[in-house]
């Protein structure tokens, strides 16, 4: 079970991923999961080298796994903007994209969410592909911090150093070194960049946009302190304007699960064909992903379900097989640390009966 930090304790608030407003209170659990003896064994028949099963065996599993979590009443829906809080509870999709292109989904896969910050990794491999492995890890760092995503004090106890780009001080960072000389051009290149992953143009919620900008009082601040310690040269505010932009695409589960599959396939999106970014560079992104991406769960993820994941609190998860394919959830009730409580649970018993597990192997 994850110990929460003193600020993120129950019945006490943590501020917004892409604002300042808090999550909701009532989460009152940390991301836990629950004991289930048919997961605790993983099945030898399915290691993390080789295939994914034929494709008729993906559609059960995905079907079953469906049917077992959909009634999973854990969790609240996040409420600090108000497009998120209309959310559906019963809202519940799954998708496949295989490094080869096919695709499997199940229930509401194709409803269209906030990305929020699943952003951050296919941002960050976008400026490491034009910045380059060595410059992007010295500006912007790859360790966990241990703290909330949108943590001060991680800052401030590591000299301003952003540690990873997947907290929100990281991301900022990140965000500022994307190239163009105009707000536009840094735009253009972000929306391009993420509309390559996912295979098609992506839409912005103008509305979610608009409410974040209007609560985003804490990133501003951290773009500030991060500006005052010399880790961004672009004017905070329009760091801030960016980010909050990117966070505010709409995708979906089977969007999310082809964006995915482009990193796990070297950089090509299988749908396309399109070279989105150079192999070594999807190396960086997944290594990050792996022991950052659902934040103080990191750890807990990695142990249970052993693949590089994103989560956003929209409710989308996006967890990768490198070489195999991504699977994609979306269900917007949240746990305590921000993570889709249905995702998580989802991800672990596909990772298990499809073997997606990068540690799960098998002597011959």
């Amino acid at each position: 079970m994850t110990t929460l930090p003193d600020s993120a304790r129950p019945g006490q608030t943590r501020q917004g991923q892409a604002g300042n407003a808090a999550l909701p209170a009532v989460l009152e659990h940390p991301t836990e999961f629950p004991h289930e003896p048919d997961l605790v064994s993983p099945d030898t028949r399915v290691v993390s080298t080789g295939n994914l099963p034929d494709p008729v065996q993906v559609r059960e599993i995905l079907a079953g796994t469906y049917e077992r979590y959909r009634d999973v009443q854990d969790g609240r829906v996040a409420d600090y903007i108000p497009a998120l809080a209309e959310a559906d509870s019963s809202w519940f999709g799954l998708s496949l994209t295989s490094a080869t292109g096919q695709r499997f989904s199940f229930g509401d896969a194709q409803l269209q969410f906030s990305i929020q910050s699943i952003s951050k990794a296919f941002v960050y491999a976008l400026v490491v592909q034009e910045l380059g492995h060595v410059e992007v890890r010295e500006r912007i760092g790859v360790n966990n911090t241990g703290l909330p995503f949108n943590s001060v004090m991680a800052i401030e106890l590591n000299g301003g150093r952003t540690m990873n780009p997947l907290v929100n001080a990281g991301a900022l960072a990140t965000t500022s070194l994307v190239p163009g000389k105009t707000w536009d051009e840094k735009w253009d290149f972000i929306h391009e960049g993420l509309s390559k992953f996912a295979g098609h143009t992506l839409e912005i919620d103008e509305r979610v946009y608009e409410s974040e900008m209007e609560t985003n009082t804490r990133n501003r601040g951290i773009a500030r302190l991060l500006e005052s310690y010399g880790h961004i040269s672009l004017d905070p505010m329009q760091v801030t304007e960016l980010y909050t932009r990117q966070c505010s695409l709409l995708v979906t589960a089977e969007d999310l699960a082809t964006m995915g599959a482009t990193l796990a396939d070297g950089g090509d999106c299988p749908i396309s064909g399109i070279d989105v970014v150079d192999p070594s560079v999807s190396r960086d992104v997944l290594s990050v992903m792996a022991t950052n991406g659902m934040y103080e769960a990191s750890g807990d993820w990695l142990f249970e379900v052993g693949m590089p994941g994103k989560s956003g609190v929209s409710g989308g998860i996006v967890a990768i097989a490198p070489g195999k394919g991504s699977l994609a959830t979306f269900s917007p009730p949240l746990d305590a640390a921000g993570n889709s409580v249905r995702g998580i649970r989802a991800s672990r018993h596909l990772s298990n009966k499809l073997g997606l597990n990068l540690f799960a192997s098998t002597v011959q």
